[in-house]
């Protein structure tokens, strides 16, 4: 038997938390993934972190919702019956519904609740729920699921050959994307900065991983890498630009499999298939011809312009 206790870990009831945030949140939060990262007037994303009429009418990036569910990560050592080491911790994938635009500031109040647990014998595999509405109306927001994979904690099962598997929800299984063979119908290149990684960690990820080089070289990397979250918000501003012109709001849900890590100053290039209303992507680094995420992009509809 492994460190965690499965029956105890499924039952267990986060406390109902609130996320306040401002328009200067929003807007330092597009500049952490980018927006006019190139241009400082780009006509496509100055509505992130500028308008004319005010910064109560800014624009929000629908990945702003996945800094909703951050501050649960931290506290996962904490539900009873999970004995595992942090240090092995990986997050392994995202996946956010956006059921209204989110406004570019308020109070949202978060359910957050345990979606799955899963042995897969050396790892254990742990996904954490949070649904956040506005907390004035009562109207749902977003919904967040990050999946985390726990190297080592593993074999907790009580037959091997039957390992556990726990979701609240099958039907809201995501499956693995498959990138196509095909030519992409669209592909962005993008520049992350030296500081890319200092930026995003004012939106409220203060993993040392990406900010202290001593951490980072324990951990094996050369120096500090880049949030998986923030590498998912080149991704999908990509999308946003090329398959949706610029519309945010056409975005119905996201998700996002992290497989290798960015370091800041690299090169991000895109690409992009469409597959009825959803946009199936695949995010590389340059310098290394490595893909470092992948996922889908649903939408609503398909822009007049495309």
């Amino acid at each position: 038997m492994g460190g965690i206790n499965p029956d105890l870990v499924i039952s267990h009831q986060f406390p109902e938390t609130t996320y306040q945030y401002s328009e200067r949140d929003a807007a330092l939060y597009a500049l952490g993934i980018g927006a006019c990262g190139k241009d400082a007037v780009d006509t496509a994303e100055l509505k992130y972190v500028y308008h004319e009429d005010g910064q109560q009418f800014i624009k929000v990036l629908p990945t702003f919702g996945a800094l909703l569910s951050l501050e649960f990560l931290p506290k996962i050592s904490t539900i009873p019956g999970m004995e595992y080491d942090p240090q092995l911790l990986l997050h392994g994938q995202q996946y956010i519904e956006i059921y209204r635009p989110i406004p570019s500031a308020g109070c949202l109040q978060n359910k957050t609740s345990i979606a799955g647990l899963h042995d897969k014998g050396k790892a254990a595999i742990i996904e954490i729920e949070t649904l956040s509405y506005d907390k004035e109306s009562g109207q749902s927001i977003c919904m967040n699921r990050a999946s985390l994979y726990l190297r080592g904690a593993g074999g907790f099962s009580k037959s091997p050959k039957n390992p556990f598997s726990y979701s609240k929800d099958l039907t809201k299984q995501v499956p693995v994307v498959q990138i196509p063979d095909s030519e992409p119908f669209a592909v962005f290149e993008d520049s992350t900065q030296p500081p890319q990684a200092l930026l995003y960690r004012l939106s409220g990820d203060y993993n040392p991983l990406h900010s202290d080089p001593t951490v980072a070289k324990v951990a094996g990397f050369s120096r500090p890498i880049l949030h998986g979250l923030c590498t998912l918000g080149f991704g999908v501003r990509a999308v946003i630009r090329c398959i949706c012109k610029g519309d945010a709001d056409m975005v119905k849900s996201i998700s996002g499999r992290f497989l290798l890590h960015a370091f800041p100053g690299e090169t991000l290039i895109t690409e992009m298939w469409l597959a009825g209303l959803r946009v199936l992507y695949q995010v590389k680094v340059k310098e290394r011809n490595r893909p470092v995420i992948s996922g889908h992009v649903d939408i609503h509809r398909f822009s007049s312009e495309l």
